[in-house]
């Protein structure tokens, strides 16, 4: 464990940080899955791979950078950023629900290499790989009337579940402070910055511009995928 993961304590909690190794193994665990993303839908044909690879990769840069912008801090804590998430949802919405899971789940891998905050190996996997890998359920909803709108709260309230259980389980003790009970805290720390980043990110999403780009972008992405 030392060899991939180094120990810290800050106010008594200890907490995990990457060694060199340690981020070598996460950044080759995220570029293999999101190959695996690539070639999931069982086609053959590489280019078409390379091309939705590009997306892909493209789509989690956005992620990556609009994450970093942040629109404001709740009282409890937590940031609502400038809709981070919107970006990994459209793999989904682009490219179907195996594509955007495993993009999703890549996208994990890569808020770890970035922000990496470890205290437990189970805190890990359901802070960094399930909440973030809960986005790929946008894919549901490809072809449906609505389907953005539709599978990106599907993959917020995915996200949130898993934040919920996190906050319940690795993260409760924080609930005496504000004299809230574990699940009523969990659900309104969790909820209220997602909660606040969805109304943002819809009513972006329902600007008739950025709606008419939106389905450009996936007409064009579709394009190159049945090329």
């Amino acid at each position: 464990m030392s060899f991939f993961f180094t120990a810290e304590e800050y106010d008594g909690v200890t907490s995990y940080l990457p060694t060199t190794a340690g981020y070598g193994v996460l950044i080759v665990l995220m570029l293999a899955i999101l190959f695996i993303a690539c070639y999931c839908n069982g086609k053959k044909n590489v280019k078409l791979s390379s091309k939705q690879l590009a997306f892909s990769a493209m789509a989690m840069a956005l992620a990556v950078v609009t994450s970093m912008i942040k629109l404001f801090e709740l009282p409890m804590g937590g940031s609502v950023t400038l809709c981070s998430m919107l970006f990994v949802v459209l793999i989904g919405y682009w490219f179907g629900p195996r594509a955007g899971l495993m993009t999703a789940i890549a996208y994990g891998f890569l808020q770890l290499i970035l922000e990496p905050y470890i205290i437990h190996p189970m805190q890990m996997m359901v802070d960094y790989i399930f909440a973030f890998g809960a986005l790929g359920l946008s894919g549901i909803f490809t072809d449906k009337k609505h389907g953005l709108l539709l599978g990106y709260w599907v993959a917020v309230f995915g996200r949130f579940v898993f934040a919920f259980l996190s906050g319940m389980i690795f993260f409760g003790s924080a609930a005496a402070d504000y004299n809230m009970s574990i699940p009523v805290y969990s659900a309104v720390y969790n909820g209220s910055y997602l909660l606040a980043e969805g109304i943002i990110t819809t009513i972006v999403i329902c600007i008739p511009p950025v709606n008419k780009a939106l389905a450009g972008i996936k007409k064009m992405a579709l394009a190159e995928k049945k090329s």
